[in-house]
């Protein structure tokens, strides 16, 4: 392991706590908020212990590595990611240092907003069950994990209580009306189309990814995290087949130990075992990697 793995980090914040998520947390500055990641992980909607180490520095930089690369395209929340200008309001520095973001306050957009540019996942179900996904038709004969011709956009509504849900885009205009509807999808693809061909040029496919907006004074911006192992699907090269269940790029270990265990998924799973969460931990460090080519501090 590389460093010890942070839980929670209410402790270290003198500053309201106004959401915790199943990985970040967020707090209110005032005229800003502060999100921190944590090493937090889940699967299957539970949070697992213990949590992976280096897993929070890497989803915190990584969105402030593709913010800043996508700036040129869209506006977006973070204003710095420094952990000593927050001065008194944290207590242990060292500890959050690349696992902060200051943001602007934005009101959020309660639509996650999805790319796909490969028939696989839930969107390979949906195909197999009625040939579309979210009421999109496609072509006949696709095997799972084929390339679309074209990346689609198949958003869901945001619901803060268990899973989200896929919706037409039709359904989605009438949620938030057609004008900001038709910003929000030309937005999504063409942050889609710039991450895809920068992955390829690093020897990765991006197979899909969500986004999140929200508007200050009326203007679209881009929030929350973006094209990270937890937003996006990942996947190497190298592993790209067709008809299979690809290792993505991600908590991968972490699922397959579950799915091959006796948990009986109704209940809090015990402890994972040290080697798969250095394994996870191994995976989140390897994209960051071959994204940036830098090293984890």
């Amino acid at each position: 392991m590389t460093s010890s793995a942070i839980s929670t980090a209410k402790e270290f914040i003198k500053a309201p706590l106004l959401y915790k998520g199943k990985v970040r947390e967020l707090y209110d500055l005032g005229e800003h908020y502060l999100i921190v990641v944590t090493d937090r992980i889940s699967a299957f909607d539970y949070i697992l212990e213990p949590a992976v180490p280096d897993k929070g520095n890497v989803l915190n930089r990584l969105s402030a590595f593709w913010f800043d690369r996508t700036a040129e395209l869209i506006e977006n929340h973070v204003i710095h990611t420094d952990v000593e200008r927050l001065g008194d309001l944290v207590t242990n520095k060292e500890l959050l240092k690349d696992r902060i973001m200051v943001t602007r306050k934005a009101q959020r957009i309660d639509i996650e907003c999805v790319a796909r540019g490969y028939v696989t996942g839930g969107g390979w179900r949906q195909y197999e069950a009625n040939g579309e996904i979210n009421g999109i038709k496609l072509p006949e004969g696709l095997r799972k994990n084929s390339k679309l011709e074209e990346p689609i956009f198949t958003p869901a509504a945001k619901n803060d209580v268990g899973h989200d849900e896929d919706i037409s885009f039709e359904q989605m205009k009438e949620i938030v009306g057609a004008s900001l509807a038709v910003e929000l999808r030309e937005m999504t693809l063409k942050l889609y189309g710039y991450a895809r061909d920068y992955c390829e040029s690093k020897g990765i496919l991006l197979a899909d990814c969500k986004l999140e907006f929200g508007l200050i004074d009326g203007k679209l911006i881009l929030i929350d995290e973006i094209f990270t192992p937890d937003a996006s699907r990942f996947w190497a090269k190298e592993n790209y087949a067709l008809d299979t269940e690809i290792d993505s790029m991600d908590k991968e270990p972490v699922r397959t130990y579950l799915a091959n265990s006796d948990w009986d998924k109704n209940s809090q799973p015990a402890p994972l075992p040290p080697l798969v969460v250095e394994e996870t931990s191994r995976r989140y460090r390897e994209i960051y990697y071959r994204l940036t080519g830098q090293q984890l501090s």
